[in-house]
């Protein structure tokens, strides 16, 4: 039997990690921790969305299997219940990425493609069909151009998105007529605009998916149960062993926490604000009707959407990467950088002015050393892993938990033969190359930003880096 835990943390302290802890209807008293040593058929570690989706699957596929989900905090504690409600076709490495990887091809690269984009309906059929009420709105994504650069930047992805094969009904290019009609942002020359994507509540969704695994489902769901370490069909836990047939990795950002993994991905951080609720005056100028999600087409990341509450949730890369891959409280909150988020969002939108930024958060998520999430398992161990989703995972996770499901009950499907299976990215280099290396690429992508503005071109530095970045 392990030690015993000490008393859960007070229910606020989740409550005050987002916006999205604080508007969802829980009461955050946690579940129990393991009770002690106990056998499973599956042992799934992380009772985040990659977690979750898995025993979701697993246990609706044979409600026979004993399923148990370990986590060290709660359920949606991480990356899934504070990033900024996208739920997307986006995939972290390019399709010529993916067709390069051993055994893949254009057509390998498609299906990828093809099973992100089912993977945005599947989660909003899911919520539909269990009645998780996640404020799922398929308004789409549109990608602002506000530059000479950022335009051509749009241009050329259409035009590689139509080497590909994908028409007007995947991506097509707005005039600044359309893309203002839509988006009220100053300066706008345009846009690209998908279809494949859903603004929804990502922590409602974490929540709900718990509540189907061990309520409705029969699996168990043990809190404040930090893994210690995973061996050969066994996990170490502070409150005892789990000896399974299968044992499921789903630790993103935290991964680094586990012996013999301390490279295997690099924690970086990415920091949201949310306004308060504005008045239909205020969206009259705003635009987003249908609540589509937004971003321009900037090197440094930012990304929005309108909640179905009437607050424009807005976020953005900027945080350092921490020495050593350290991942602690105290990195959740940067207050220069969400200074630089709510001067981005009055840029874009001068009608902001005079309102209130009522929450501002930030979380790790996993970036492997290619820029290429992988899902797989290893038949001798019994160990399974998904993850490297570096931001993109509120659908990568559902496509990650049902192949996840195909491969721990043995079959052969579509999904088991897409080129991100089986699919391992090489360690990051030691300290202090890790740190001097992941910080130099933020920075080279505000300076990208910067040479942008200047000479009116797409970014010399950015195509630089761009082998580096999974070929975006």
């Amino acid at each position: 039997m392990g030690r015993a835990l000490s008393p859960a943390p007070d229910p606020s302290r989740y409550r005050d990690l987002s916006l999205w802890h604080d508007s969802t209807p829980d009461d955050w008293v946690a579940r129990d921790p393991l009770p002690g040593d106990l056998t499973a058929d599956v042992a799934v570690v992380g009772a985040g969305f990659t977690g979750l989706w898995t025993a979701y699957y697993l246990l609706r596929r044979d409600p026979t299997l004993r399923v148990v989900v370990l986590e060290a905090e709660t359920a949606g504690f991480g990356a899934s219940g504070r990033n900024g409600g996208w739920c997307s076709a986006l995939f972290p490495a390019s399709l010529d990425h993916l067709a390069g990887l051993p055994g893949a091809d254009r057509d390998g690269a498609l299906a990828q493609h093809a099973a992100m984009r089912a993977s945005v309906d599947e989660v909003g059929r899911v919520a539909a069909e269990e009645r998780l009420d996640i404020d799922f709105a398929k308004g789409g994504t549109i990608s602002l151009a506000r530059s000479r650069a950022q335009l051509r930047s749009a241009r050329a992805e259409v035009e590689a998105a139509r080497a590909w094969g994908r028409g007007e009904d995947e991506v097509r290019l707005l005039t600044a007529d359309e893309a203002r009609a839509a988006v009220g942002a100053t300066r706008v020359r345009g846009a690209t605009y998908t279809p494949d994507c859903a603004a929804i509540h990502p922590a409602r969704l974490a929540r709900g998916l718990a509540r189907l695994v061990e309520d409705t489902r029969g699996g168990s769901v043990y809190e404040h149960t930090r893994v210690t370490r995973i061996d050969k069909h066994r996990v170490r836990t502070t409150s005892g062993d789990v000896k399974a047939g299968f044992v499921i990795r789903a630790t993103e950002g935290y991964t680094p926490r586990l012996p013999g993994l301390a490279r295997a991905v690099a924690p970086v951080y990415s920091l949201v604000i949310a306004t308060e609720p504005l008045p239909d005056s205020v969206w009259d100028e705003i635009g987003l009707r249908q609540r589509e999600t937004f971003t321009d087409h900037r090197n440094l990341i930012v990304y929005g959407q309108r909640t179905a509450d009437g607050r424009l949730v807005f976020g953005g890369r900027g945080a350092p990467y921490h020495w050593r891959s350290r991942t602690l409280p105290d990195f959740d909150r940067e207050p220069d950088v969400f200074a630089a988020l709510w001067a981005t969002l009055r840029e874009m939108f001068p009608v902001l002015s005079g309102r209130r930024v009522t929450h501002a958060w930030g979380g790790p998520l996993g970036v492997p050393r290619d820029w290429c999430a992988s899902v797989g398992l290893d038949q001798e161990t019994g160990i399974g892993w998904a993850g490297g989703y570096v931001g993109d995972g509120v659908s990568t996770t559902n496509l990650a938990g049902r192949t996840l499901c195909d491969l721990v009950l043995g079959h052969d499907s579509a999904l088991t033969r897409l080129p991100w299976v089986g699919h391992r990215s090489r360690r990051w280099e030691p300290e202090p190359l890790r740190w001097l290396g992941i910080n130099t690429g933020l920075r080279a992508m505000a300076l990208a930003d910067a040479e942008e503005r200047l000479t009116g071109r797409p970014s010399r530095i950015a195509r630089t880096l761009a082998p580096l970045l999974g070929g975006h």
